[in-house]
């Protein structure tokens, strides 16, 4: 049977078309009409172009099974033009691989470049053959499946730094050897730096690029900073709380055993709580407001320059969206595993040239949730801000409030002491980037002047990283006097951005 929708003869053998009274659309009789999906409704406008036969709307292909051909050229194609673009990538794939089991640790720069480059096509094709079933699915499981599908490379990348780090506590490995979780750490604030300046930059500059503003409604960027200020909160509170011990007590007292055991409980709490808040978001958009982001997201439907196209294209049958994303998925593993093996060898071939800090702020989270970014930009250039919305603050928010609590919580399983406890320089940066993101938002207008000053500000964090110095213990290296000077400036942007 084809994945595409069946629709019964009236019984009473009636198939003139009557005309529906709401649209003035004719359609054959007995035919209701049809439901949108709750998170992206299905583009079933024509605008007067006609479909090819055998293509039909949203994710229907009109096809069943798989057919080589016809799968190869629809995965290349992909959702968007630039998409296509990526997928030219595909030959780094199989010497990513290669070099990984027949160099020797002679060449950890080459593996890495290699491997890197090899997770951006096959983390595009994740994110496309999730689109195309999550259309095809009941559509509140389609929803739940395609933000899983949307996150899954962000969270086998940090799984995999996770699994390769070894704790402190280990008496049989040196204290610096293999310990990666401050690059977790750097990696959760990188994405959310990456989504929050360097997307939606991108995606205010290209829009603008052809548009003098562009509009965009206020109950998605009102809900996404309001979340974005809970995460925000939440991830800073346990170095807060490390702050405070620092002020009364002292550095000697604050970095004993004991004080590590409270941020580690601290941070685990925390987890679970901010769970919940991303549980919450997810009922909010998918039960209780589906309606308000359901009449939004139509009408921004009506405004893609190019939906005839999408509508036409050649479509993934069930069975093809299984085995593109099982081939992707075994892919993306096996490039985030090898990728993850060559970061402290290249560490210590520069000799401390790269920081930690610039490996997991800049470059891991560049390919984590590439794929989204691609829709997202290609959403601004449609002139479909809302979708564009939609896809950056909730990526963003996944990461912030999911995906960073279940990395905590699963190193709490694994015996991994995986905390919150990020650098006052980390925090900083995440309040200051949610106070800019709110001050652009907030005039529900967006334009290319505005896109730039976003990423030349990614632009600024990338060159801060770069020349962070590496250090052994970094509590061990601020003292009193500079956290709470830090904490001062922290303080000072949070009441700036209250003020908004």
């Amino acid at each position: 049977m084809a994945d595409s929708e069946l629709r019964q003869r009236p019984a009473n053998g009636n198939t003139q078309p009557h005309v529906d009274t709401e649209k003035g659309a004719a359609q054959p009789d007995g035919v209701g009409p049809r439901r949108h999906t709750l998170h992206m409704p299905h583009r079933n406008k024509n605008h007067g172009h006609r479909l090819p036969r055998g293509i039909n709307e949203a994710g229907e292909s009109g096809r069943s099974g798989i057919h080589p051909l016809l799968f190869l050229k629809a995965c290349f194609k992909s959702s968007s033009i630039i998409s296509t673009f990526v997928n030219v990538l595909w030959p780094f794939v199989i010497p990513a691989i290669v070099l990984h089991f027949v160099h020797t640790d002679q060449h950890p720069r080459a593996t890495f470049a290699c491997n890197f480059i090899a997770m951006i096509p096959t983390a595009n094709l994740i994110g496309y053959a999730g689109q195309e079933l999550a259309r095809k699915l009941p559509k509140v499981f389609g929803v739940i499946l395609e933000t899983f599908l949307g996150s899954i490379v962000e969270i086998i990348l940090l799984s995999v730094l996770l699994h390769n780090s070894t704790p402190h506590v280990d008496p049989t490995v040196a204290k610096d050897s293999k310990f990666l979780i401050p690059v977790i750490r750097d990696a959760i604030l990188g994405s959310i730096l990456a989504n929050l300046l360097l997307c939606l930059g991108v995606c205010f500059f290209v829009g603008g690029l052809r548009r003098e503003t562009q509009e965009f409604d206020s109950a998605i960027s009102e809900v996404g900073t309001g979340l974005l200020l809970t995460a925000g909160f939440g991830l800073a509170i346990p170095r807060a709380f490390y702050i405070g011990i620092v002020n009364q007590m002292g550095q000697a007292v604050a970095d004993e055993g004991a004080t590590e055991n409270l941020i580690l409980r601290l941070s685990r709490a925390t987890s679970i709580l901010l769970i919940v808040a991303f549980l919450l978001y997810v009922w909010f958009q998918m039960r209780s407001h589906h309606g308000l982001y359901d009449s939004i997201l139509e009408k921004d439907e009506e405004k893609d320059e190019d939906g005839h196209l999408d509508r036409a294209k050649l479509k993934l049958t069930f069975t093809e969206c299984i085995i593109a994303l099982v081939i992707a998925l075994t892919l993306v593993s096996l490039h985030a595993i090898f990728l993850v093996q060559e970061i402290e060898p290249i560490i210590e071939l520069d000799g401390g040239a790269l920081s930690e800090l610039f490996m997991g702020l800049i470059l891991v989270p560049l390919v984590e949730k590439l794929s989204e970014h691609l829709t997202a930009v290609d959403e601004a250039w449609d002139n479909q801000m809302n979708f564009a919305l939609v896809h950056i603050l909730g990526s963003s928010l996944q990461t912030a409030l999911l995906n960073s609590s279940i990395i905590v919580l699963a190193g709490w399983g694994v015996g991994k002491d995986m905390d919150l406890n990020f650098s006052t320089f980390q925090i900083v940066l995440l309040i200051l980037a949610i106070l800019v993101v709110g001050n652009f938002i907030r005039d529900r207008e967006s334009n290319y002047l505005e896109g730039a000053l976003c990423v030349l500000i990614y632009f600024i964090i990338a060159v801060a990283a770069y020349s962070f110095p590496n250090v052994e213990n970094e509590n061990s290296t601020e003292g009193g006097g500079g956290e709470a000077g830090a904490a001062k400036a922290a303080v000072h942007a949070t009441k700036m951005l209250l003020k908004i």
